[in-house]
């Protein structure tokens, strides 16, 4: 596998979604055949918001999980998303005030790596087909629980490989092949994107290893939930300590 393809400095990272952004839903939305708006409404019911704490949404890309959250929420919850390749931001921007919630989620230019809120600042801490652009996962992994409240929950939406030996060899071909050629094709990416996005699919861990990642950051009652056949995996955590109090919204 070309180490061109999987290279995941913050610079070449960030040109890469800058250059795909006019494209980028278009392209969500085609290739996987619209489920991906599935996917993360079923996030929003595995993990839903409680209580009137915000919610941080990373690697929000154009803000369709922090969207997401929002209708979940009813308007009720404070949403922040970050990004740090700000191109992906005008289009989450754009959808937000069109959707008149410009007053409850906000977007920020910022590194997962290295998150501008003090410890402990949200109830959950989410990530959709983000966690495995970032440079040094770990790093991410521990910034995510360090702005999460003890007690609150970390949410890992992204793409895994299905295990069954017909649709996951039949997944593979479509992933590997057909999926970079109509992307390509679409996107006129000169950064190799959809290439790129197969390539770092298949190395990046799955399953039980990556859940077994998330222990190593100090989630506790880690649990990961298979979507459509394997394709995409929700992996779930709660960050130990005492649970902040709740308190109603108003008081």
């Amino acid at each position: 596998m070309s180490s061109t393809l999987l290279d995941k400095r913050e610079t070449r990272i960030r040109t890469m979604f800058g250059n795909i952004a006019p494209s980028y839903d278009l392209l969500n939305h085609l290739l996987s055949c619209n489920i991906d708006h599935y996917w993360r409404w079923r996030t929003t019911r595995l993990v839903p918001p409680r209580g009137p704490a915000p919610i941080l949404d990373v690697c929000t890309g154009t803000g369709d999980l922090a969207l997401a959250y929002d209708r979940a929420a009813r308007g009720r919850t404070p949403i922040v998303g970050t990004d740090f390749c700000l191109p992906m931001l005008l289009p989450a921007r754009e959808k937000t005030r069109r959707r008149r919630a410009a007053a409850r989620i906000r977007f920020l230019e910022a590194d997962t790596q290295q998150l501008p809120f003090p410890d402990d600042t949200f109830q959950l801490t989410a990530v959709a087909f983000g966690l495995r652009n970032v440079t040094d996962t770990d790093r991410g992994l521990a910034e995510m629980v360090r702005v999460t409240q003890p007690g609150g929950r970390v949410a890992i939406l992204e793409f895994s490989q299905p295990r069954h030996w017909l649709f996951g060899r039949c997944y593979r071909f479509y992933f590997r092949y057909m999926l970079p050629a109509i992307g390509q094709f679409i996107s006129r990416s000169k950064d190799n994107a959809y290439r790129y996005l197969p390539a770092s699919v298949m190395e990046f861990p799955d399953g039980e290893a990556l859940a077994d990642r998330l222990r190593g950051h100090g989630l506790g009652d880690v649990k990961w939930h298979p979507l459509t056949f394997g394709i995409a995996t929700l992996y779930v955590g709660t960050k130990e300590g005492p649970a902040q109090e709740v308190l109603p919204s108003g008081k």
